[in-house]
């Protein structure tokens, strides 16, 4: 698994500065699943991912949907277990602690940016 940070895009503003990025098959598939709850700076990203379900989680998780370009499409506020959300067009799926994607103050439409971490 590679792990990042997430910046705004228009700003350069560090958002979370612990992201974990799955993109193969079985990091995908596994998610949150087993994992304790994130913290306030810590996300997962999911790609490509354009729907998640919460089956088998104990707790809520925000969802931000993004599309190729970075851009959020949609976000999913505190999705509770046993739920499932989707948004069209989107590539990526970034999944927050609840309450996160309020208290960066994430609109539909803004663009966020991906560094690797060395």
């Amino acid at each position: 698994m590679k792990y990042g940070k997430i910046y705004g895009a228009a700003d350069g503003r560090l958002l979370l500065s612990r992201v974990m990025l799955a993109e193969n098959v079985l990091e995908r598939m596994r998610g949150l699943l087993g994992r304790p709850p994130l913290a306030d700076d810590q996300g997962l990203l999911i790609s490509p991912c354009s729907s998640v379900h919460t089956f088998g989680m104990g707790y809520p998780i925000d969802l931000v949907f993004l599309d190729r370009a970075w851009q959020i499409r949609r976000i999913v506020a505190a999705l509770r277990p046993l739920r499932m959300a989707w948004a069209p067009g989107a590539h990526m799926t970034l999944e927050l602690a609840p309450g996160v994607a309020g208290a960066l103050r994430l609109e539909p439409g803004q663009a966020l940016a991906w560094q690797e971490a060395p």
